[in-house]
Order: C-alpha cells, then structure tokens, then sequence
C-alpha cells in the first residue's frame, strides 16, 4: 500500500507542533476549538464558503490532542 503525500505546510505544523511544550499544546488546543466552534456557527449561518474548512479543523484540533496525548504520557 502505498505512503499518503503529506503537503509540506502540514510536515511543517506537525514539526512546530511537536517542538512546542506541554502548556504551549494546552493554549493551542484550546484556541484551535474555539476556532472550530465558530467555523461551525458559520457554517449553520451559512456564512461559511469552504466546508472544507470544517474537515481541517477538526484534523488539527485531533493532531494537536494527540501530540499533547503523547507528550504527557511521556511525562
């Protein structure tokens, strides 16, 4: 089975998302949520253009919860 291309600005996030601390991940996630709630009343209103957009915060809300997952386990 072949390997997922990753674009190079998510390679990019996932490395300044793994180089960030324990509290920096923490202010993250609660910033990327807050993001995505309001993308989500937009998208209600309709207001929101790219639905798209939905499907990428999700993702980032999910890789910023599980790189904090990771890190605090290690801890």
């Amino acid at each position: 089975m072949a390997a997922k291309k990753k674009g190079d600005k998510e390679v990019r996030d996932v490395a300044a998302l793994r180089a960030m601390d324990v509290a920096e991940l923490r202010e993250k996630l609660a910033d990327e949520r807050e993001e995505l709630m309001r993308t989500r009343f937009r998208h209600a209103a309709a207001a929101l253009e790219k639905t798209s957009e939905l499907k990428a915060r999700r993702r980032q809300v999910a890789r910023i919860a599980t790189i904090l997952n990771e890190k605090e386990q290690r801890a």
